[in-house]
């Protein structure tokens, strides 16, 4: 069974990293976890109502391409970060960030819009990946997976934007838009908050939101100037992804980086 997948562009990255999203079509999950088109579902979430055993068929399929299991989490929308190879194999610890300096150990994070961010230094010798939904990136996940990652012996390090919700379709609240402003430290940070929400016409205290560059501008203040991805739209691109905000039920893709 052919199990397509999302190759990273990322320029910059070293040759020994393996790094990849995986996307809704090639697997057995059956409708509303299929591909969309009919056909079985790649379902990698074991929490939205998909069978049990049918997950593990697809997590199966996945792991045909990987060194080692992955080190899977429950995911809470916080921000920690945890060592991904101490994480034991058939156990999930609630974490929306995960990090190794260890070569085969598989970082993994599940998205249906919220966005993916996988991380590596530029000598290759730490990875890492965050689940970075509005609340976990207002929250610090991306700031806490960085000191992580240097706390272990990275270096510069480098990031890639995963498939997430794109800025035509993320509709937010005041509330949110607010969360942002309350992170934002200098007129620089809170111009750029400003910039990545644009007011909906007509509707006072609603907003598009642009996760990619709400991402770009925490990263950039962290240090981390060497940014790719951030092209894709989750809601919109129904024939490749899973999407929450589309669908309501649904499967969830999963983002995953590792040391060769």
């Amino acid at each position: 069974m052919a199990t397509p997948f999302l190759l990273p562009h990322w320029p910059d990255a070293p040759a020994n990293i393996g790094a990849l999203s995986t996307l809704r079509g090639g697997g057995v999950s059956p409708a509303p976890y299929g591909d969309g088109q009919g056909g079985g579902g790649l379902n990698l979430g074991v929490h939205v109502g998909d069978r049990a055993d049918l997950v593990q068929r697809n997590r199966y399929l996945l792991q045909g391409v990987l060194p080692t299991q992955p080190a899977w989490l429950t995911q809470v929308h916080g921000s920690a970060a945890l060592d991904a190879s101490d994480i034991v194999p058939g156990h999930a610890p609630e974490a929306d960030a995960s990090f190794t300096a260890a070569r085969g150990a598989v970082c993994a994070i599940l998205t249906a819009d919220c966005l993916p961010v996988l991380f590596c230094d530029a000598d290759g010798k730490v990875v890492a990946a965050a689940h970075a939904g509005w609340r976990g990136l207002a929250g610090g996940v991306l700031a806490h997976t960085v000191r992580a990652m240097r706390g272990a012996g990275a270096g510069d390090i480098l990031a890639w934007l995963g498939p997430a919700i794109g800025p035509s379709q993320f509709e937010v609240g005041a509330d949110v838009l607010q969360a942002f402003r309350a992170g934002a430290e200098g007129a620089g940070a809170l111009a750029e908050v400003e910039a990545a929400f644009a007011p909906l016409p007509g509707r006072p205290g609603k907003y598009l939101a642009d996760i990619y560059a709400l991402a770009r501008s925490v990263l950039r203040r962290d240090g981390v100037g060497r940014i790719a991805g951030g092209e894709f739209c989750t809601v919109s691109d129904a024939a490749r992804f899973y999407s929450y905000r589309r669908d309501g039920v649904t499967g969830r893709q999963a983002s995953l980086i590792w040391r060769k």
